[in-house]
């Protein structure tokens, strides 16, 4: 009835569903992964539209500024600060807020506009540094030359 080749046919039949279901089995169980992916932290930069270059000494100058990201984060908080390397002057939010050298200040929006005063007669140069909760950071440097500077070399 039963031949000795069919029964080992059987057997070979039944260990490879068994290998496969075992194979099949260890892949679910390797794909399973209790930690989930929460990307907190995306890439930014400060975009600006194009700002004078020349101010005269008690002259204010408009720096509309866009905060752009590349994936939002609802926990992302970003801040600014200043620093003068040249000069003397007085960046201010449009908030009303004044500016302390390398003082943080939190940023609540993503459109926003500076306002920087010239306070001298030489040329100032300022670096914005704007910086997200987890430790990323983008800089924008600002230069002026002072208007009186031309006129009184042209005399």
């Amino acid at each position: 009835m039963y031949s000795f080749k069919n029964i080992q046919m059987r057997k070979l039949k039944r260990s490879l569903t068994i290998i496969t279901v075992l194979a099949a089995l260890a892949l679910l169980v390797s794909a399973c992964d209790n930690t989930l992916d929460v990307f907190q932290v995306y890439s930014f930069d400060l975009v600006t539209l194009p700002v004078q270059e020349s101010l005269k000494e008690g002259e204010t100058a408009e720096i509309r500024c866009t905060l752009i990201r590349e994936g939002e984060y609802k926990d992302a908080k970003f801040f600014i600060r200043m620093f003068q390397s040249d000069g003397e002057g007085e960046l201010k939010m449009d908030s009303g807020t004044v500016f302390q050298p390398n003082d943080l200040y939190p940023i609540a929006k993503t459109e926003f506009r500076l306002y920087y005063t010239s306070q001298c007669s030489e040329q100032q140069t300022i670096d914005v540094y704007i910086q997200d909760n987890f430790g990323q950071m983008v800089q924008k440097t600002f230069s002026f030359q002072n208007e009186n500077t031309d006129n009184k070399s042209s005399e």
